[in-house]
């Protein structure tokens, strides 16, 4: 189909380089929007229930859907390792045929107490906002919007560094923290230095925050 075309278009730099190699087409890049105000907008909206209940605990969160793509497993196991050394919460936001399968994991674990599951809502901005640190563990993406939308409200975001978009994003590091594809290990360092030096890391995302005029 490339062939009958006038234009192919792409959502990231990374992305942009690979197809016009491996296919010899000459792709041009535009970001997904961002709707900054919108999502400032929706994130001020109160919930009911406050998911975050733990004393001095690192709040995390994840919103993907339950997939293998998404490898929520790689950030469970990850944190059972480390849950005896911080003390940290975790919500997940989803939808998806890996639901059980997460849901089991938590329970086998004994993690009901740090790690809630909800269920996919259309403004996730508002469960976001009460969290410190984002964490997508995805072992492929195109541009994760979700990623931009946590630099929009100033969360630390710590990231596999898949293809593509998460260190486009980060700018490699720069605004944010980005790990080996499955490996627990380093994801379970990289927690774990966060939880210990948070302010340190909240630098990052402020410098990422104000990097999104790039996606304007």
């Amino acid at each position: 189909f490339f062939k009958f075309s006038d234009c192919i278009i792409v959502n990231s730099k990374i992305f942009k380089k690979k197809i016009d190699s491996i296919f010899n087409v000459k792709s041009v890049c535009i970001y997904n929007p961002l709707n900054q105000k919108e999502i400032l907008k929706k994130c001020r909206i109160k919930i009911s229930r406050n998911f975050f209940r733990i004393n001095k605990s690192l709040r995390l969160i994840n919103v993907a859907r339950f997939t293998d793509q998404k490898n929520h497993l790689l950030l469970l196991e990850s944190l059972r390792d480390i849950k005896h050394k911080l003390n940290f919460e975790l919500l997940l936001i989803g939808y998806g045929p890996n639901k059980k399968i997460i849901n089991n994991f938590i329970k086998k674990n004994n993690l009901s107490n740090r790690i809630k599951v909800l269920n996919y809502d259309d403004n996730p901005y508002k469960y976001i906002k009460q969290s410190d640190v984002f964490i997508l563990t995805s072992n492929f993406e195109g541009l994760p919007n979700v990623l931009l939308e946590a630099l929009c409200l100033k969360k630390i975001i710590i990231s596999t560094n898949c293809p593509t978009g998460p260190s486009e994003i980060l700018m490699n590091g720069k605004y944010g923290l980005l790990t080996k594809l499955n490996d627990r290990n380093n994801l379970s360092r990289v927690i774990l230095n966060v939880g210990r030096s948070k302010r340190n890391y909240q630098k990052l995302a402020n410098r990422g925050f104000k990097s999104l005029s790039r996606f304007s």
